[in-house]
């Protein structure tokens, strides 16, 4: 017998990518101080009015599987993920480079929910000889058959 899934669990599970749903959102590029050795995620200003002012637990959704984490409205200007970033970031392996978009699912003073797609930023294998003599320049692009 399967368990019974509400509303909020069957609509984050699914494909890797979709289409924005109109709930609000932020994204970034992936950069040194989000991965090793410092961890950080901080949520953006354009978010600061709808989130809480208050330390509360998160969850971040991708793939089917949640990661739990600690969200920290309460300090000064910068609201963030105090807990749990980390163990996100290691078992999708994310790099930098990699673009994150985080999609605000279920927002209350007691819990967050975030939906995530994670876009990798890899350039592909088969381009990698090319890079240093084409790509440079528009006079010299990156023809792919």
């Amino acid at each position: 017998m399967e368990p019974e899934l509400n509303p909020v669990q069957s609509e984050l599970e699914g494909d890797e990518h979709w289409p924005l749903s109109g709930k609000p959102y932020f994204h970034f590029i992936i950069g040194k101080s989000h991965v090793k050795p410092q961890y950080q995620m901080v949520v953006p200003m354009k978010l600061h009015q709808i989130i809480p002012s208050l330390v509360i637990p998160t969850v971040l959704t991708y793939r089917g599987k949640n990661w739990e984490m600690s969200y920290s409205g309460a300090s000064g200007r910068h609201k963030k993920i105090v807990s749990g970033w980390r163990a996100f970031i290691d078992d999708n392996n994310v790099k930098v480079g990699d673009a994150c978009v985080f999609e605000l699912m279920e927002c209350c003073s007691t819990k967050l929910v975030f939906r995530v797609q994670i876009l990798k930023g890899d350039f592909p294998s088969e381009l990698l000889d090319q890079v240093n003599l084409e790509g440079e320049s528009s006079d010299a692009p990156i023809v792919i058959d």
